[in-house]
């Protein structure tokens, strides 16, 4: 099955500095957020909404509009995390769903050719997702996180290395637990780049907190 119509080199360019962002991860208001880290250099958000005290119905709605504004904006793509309604909805650029949401086989057949995201625990995961259309993987947790009361186990950059090791090309963004200090390593264990939730969203300086992830990025890929 096929994926997005982005390019695999377009899709790791976005994967760079990836910020996940919801209303009960931030310090200040999650607009504001993405604004500054857009203007820090984030490549791609992801609005996932959930956990005790998100937001739903209209509420949930207004607020992925706003977001959705601002990356327009900035010419930054806007992934929906695994609400296939409210990113059809709106026209979102695209889904990420994990295996215990809808299989990513039945969401790429609805969403055409949007980009689709899929988290992946193991090389066999990761295969299935290639079958499935995944435009990219998310791989982690790969430090201990706690933003997601849900993870997995933490899986350190071996994850990455094995699934580059049997021969998994699909892009990948690590996740779990990654700040600047650890971006690097990441990278340099085969991703090709970051995502992150409360490095950025709980910085003092969020703009710099983006900029100072994607620089690490970049130095770590030699770009």
């Amino acid at each position: 099955m096929s994926g997005s119509s982005i390019s695999p080199e377009q899709m790791r360019r976005y994967l760079r500095m990836y910020l996940v962002i919801g209303s009960v991860n931030c310090r200040e208001k999650p607009l504001r957020v993405v604004e500054e880290a857009l203007s820090g250099g984030a490549t791609m958000i992801q609005f996932r909404e959930k956990g005790p005290g998100a937001l739903t119905g209209e509420a949930k709605l207004a607020l992925a509009l706003e977001l959705q504004a601002a990356c327009r904006r900035a010419g930054v793509p806007f992934i929906v995390n695994d609400d296939v309604e409210l990113a059809a909805r709106i026209g979102a650029d695209g889904l990420h769903v994990g295996q215990d949401d809808e299989s990513a086989g039945a969401v790429r057949a609805r969403i055409g050719n949007r980009i689709l995201g899929v988290s992946a625990h193991t090389v066999k995961e990761a295969r299935t997702a290639l079958v499935h259309g995944a435009d990219y993987i998310g791989v982690g947790p790969v430090y201990p996180t706690i933003s997601k009361d849900d993870a997995r186990p933490v899986q350190g950059t071996g994850m990455i290395q094995d699934m580059r090791a049997q021969g998994i090309q699909l892009p990948i963004v690590g996740i779990g637990g990654i700040n600047a200090e650890r971006a690097a390593e990441v990278v340099r264990a085969g991703a090709d780049g970051v995502a992150v939730i409360s490095a950025v969203t709980q910085a003092a300086n969020v703009r710099e907190a983006a900029r100072n992830l994607l620089e690490q990025v970049a130095r770590a890929a030699g770009r």
